[in-house]
């Protein structure tokens, strides 16, 4: 029995896809192990979104390389498909394999020769189909994720995911439901709906859909799960889907957006295709259809051409915004990408300055947002498993992370709790059912 060991790098589509291969692994008899134990095996899967992300990625092969100087590695994802050769220059890397590549894992295993690294990366420009098989299984994971799309059409300046992912493609209606039924079927109280793009589901599909088209479709299934929504594009949060989702609680108030700046000059250059004044009014959009909506934003820092005011301007705007928490990133240039040349690059301290500026002011309204809750009476799916302190965690349909001291140690259980404390960036609850 083989023994492999996986690791995963960035988004959940990764996470969801590490998962899939998983699971093929262990039906051709592989046995899994956690990544920093010795392995025979190691499959690293990368992200390349940021710089950073790269070096990390090279970090975990050397100690895959460190924990067993005999084992197979091989590297897949994003850093593998549009750098493959610079991987497989990697000391230990014997296979480089592409986003594609990644449903027929178990082959290239076995047919992987051990004499010379093998790549195996296609264009997935010239990709049409979404091929990424279905997962039922998420172990040390509550919520369940059900990958609907991939690629990105988008091609934002800053941007190297369509490069990584290909073109937009969808799972169509009629799969997605059967998979969702099945992850109820096995017991999972939530799922989040995952996408390279998740704005551009059904765009590519005969006849096109959309998310909300998809949203009603699983209105007519029985016993829903929660369902969560990752990252959604500004332009794509409709009144229509705001008002279906006002209107059916069982898809959770929360919303994860690439806001990027409040400078309006800085947007356009980004390739973004909306400005400021647009982004205001959505949130104030969201806020008036659900008050209780949690709201985060992504937020670059040090875009080219971003000076003091631009950047002043996207603090002044977060400020203003009733917004419940910040992801905080410096500008990091990608090859390929439309912002790798472009003049007044931002010196890294700089970056780093404003990044902290950012992630103070997301603290902050963190805080508030969770002092919005106390003595109120909240539902949470507890997560399992004791922390240090013997409290476990659980989270709302809005996604506040909520503390309790419970006997109940099982996960994937809803709770009744009341809010009694803030602490930190939690919320300490007592059980009342």
């Amino acid at each position: 029995m083989l023994e492999v060991a996986i690791v995963t790098l960035g988004c959940k589509v990764n996470q969801y896809e590490s998962a899939a291969m998983a699971g093929l692994l262990q039906a051709a008899g592989c046995r899994l192990v956690p990544f920093y134990e010795r392995a025979e095996v190691y499959i690293i899967n990368t992200c390349t979104v940021t710089a950073k992300a790269d070096y990390e990625s090279r970090q975990l092969i050397r100690r895959a390389e460190r924990q067993n100087d005999k084992a197979t590695i091989i590297v897949t994802g994003c850093y593998a498909q549009v750098a493959p050769q610079e991987v497989a220059s990697l000391p230990g890397v014997c296979a480089v394999v592409g986003n594609r590549e990644k449903s027929h894992i178990v082959n290239l295993l076995f047919r992987e020769n051990k004499g010379s690294t093998s790549v195996f990366v296609s264009n997935l420009r010239e990709e049409i189909l979404f091929n990424t098989p279905s997962v039922l299984n998420f172990p040390g994971r509550t919520r369940a994720f059900l990958k609907i799309q991939d690629g990105c059409d988008n091609f934002c300046t800053y941007c190297i995911v369509p490069f990584a992912r290909g073109r937009g493609r969808s799972l169509p209606i009629t799969e997605v439901i059967s998979r969702l039924r099945a992850l109820t079927q096995v017991g999972y109280r939530e799922v989040v709906l995952t996408g390279v793009n998740l704005s551009a589901y059904g765009r590519d599909l005969k006849p096109t859909v959309n998310l909300l088209s998809l949203l009603q479709e699983m209105a007519k299934e029985k016993n829903l799960p929660r369902i969560r929504l990752s990252s959604l594009e500004p332009r794509e949060i409709t009144e229509e889907l705001l008002a279906f989702i006002k209107e059916n609680p069982w898809v959770c108030p929360h919303f994860h957006i690439p806001f990027q700046s409040g400078d309006d000059r800085i947007l356009s250059l980004m390739g973004r295709d909306y400005g400021g004044k647009f982004f205001e009014e959505l949130v104030e959009r969201i806020v008036a259809h659900l008050p209780e909506a949690a709201i985060g934003l992504d937020v670059m820092v040090g875009f080219p051409g971003e000076n003091e005011q631009a950047f002043l301007n996207t603090l002044r705007m977060i400020e203003r915004l009733p917004v419940s928490y910040l992801h905080v990133f410096p500008y990091s240039p990608r090859p390929m990408t439309g912002a790798l040349k472009l003049p007044d690059q931002v010196s890294a301290g700089e970056k780093k300055k404003r990044a902290l500026l950012l992630r103070d002011l997301g603290r902050k309204k963190r805080e508030v947002f969770l002092l919005r809750y106390l003595g109120k009476e909240l539902t949470i799916l507890l997560e399992g498993g004791k922390k240090k302190s013997g409290w476990q965690l659980g989270r709302t349909a809005n996604y506040l992370p909520v503390l309790v001291d419970t006997p109940q140690s099982k996960g994937n259980t809803l709770l009744s709790v009341r809010a009694v404390a803030v602490e930190g960036d939690k919320i300490k609850g007592v059980v009342l059912s």
